[in-house]
């Protein structure tokens, strides 16, 4: 198997209400059946409006108590709240539960790469329906039926460094089965016989598009997969 991976240069500055699918499928071609577009949380939430002005957020009580503690803005605090189903953990850092079911650090909210310095971004609403659409629309422009990943950057426990990892997937599974048996004939464990495939294209993918390279999209061709199928992430 050879993959090509190649980033998708040329898109402008995305805003509320753009045609995110358009763009790429304008500035990714030529598309080819079977290959995968992996698009960042950033741009997807920016098109679909998912900013918030923090000069607007009401801080409560606890977020204050909590902002104190790691003298932060109580504003930002108060976002990740109002983000999240619950605290999983407050030593250090937010751990929460977001509306999606992710657990990770401040709900996923990030001030890069974002126009004005009160601006957050928040995580798309529905990450899956937003990767279907994603995929239609392309569909629609180009004539090419492509999956779609939608990656953000991820923290591991007890290791140093982030890795992006798929918030959700169209048109592909998110995890592909592997063989049931090692080189020597003996069975492997339930727990490794799958892979997370969308999440190692993710991975992939962040080291053409970077954090300051402008290239939000990447396409990855040469991959086989079986035949499509919209998976919840």
């Amino acid at each position: 198997m050879r993959l090509e991976l190649r980033g998708v240069d040329g898109l402008p500055e995305i805003t509320p209400g753009m045609d995110l699918g358009g763009l790429i499928a304008k500035h990714a071609a030529p598309l080819h059946s079977g290959d995968v577009v992996v698009v960042t949380q950033k741009v997807v939430s920016k098109e679909e409006g998912r900013l918030r002005d923090l000069a607007t957020v009401v801080v409560t009580e606890r977020a204050s108590q909590l902002a104190v503690r790691y003298q932060v803005d109580p504003r930002m605090v108060q976002a990740v709240l109002d983000e999240s189903v619950r605290v999983i953990r407050d030593d250090r850092v937010l751990l929460v539960e977001t509306h999606h079911g992710f657990i990770c650090v401040n709900a996923g909210i990030d001030k890069s790469n974002v126009p004005g310095s009160d601006t957050v971004s928040l995580l798309p609403l529905n990450c899956n329906a937003s990767a279907l659409r994603l995929r239609e629309r392309i569909a629609s422009v180009s004539g090419v039926d492509v999956a779609i990943i939608i990656s953000d950057t991820f923290g591991s426990a007890w290791r140093h460094g982030l890795c992006d990892i798929a918030l959700a997937a169209a048109g592909m599974p998110l995890v592909l089965e592997r063989e049931h048996e090692d080189d020597f004939g003996v069975p492997l464990p339930a727990g490794m016989i799958n892979f997370a495939i969308a999440d190692e294209l993710a991975g992939a993918a962040e080291l053409i598009m970077g954090k300051a390279r402008r290239l939000p999209a990447v396409v990855v061709s040469g991959l086989s997969f079986p035949s499509p199928s919209d998976i919840s992430a």
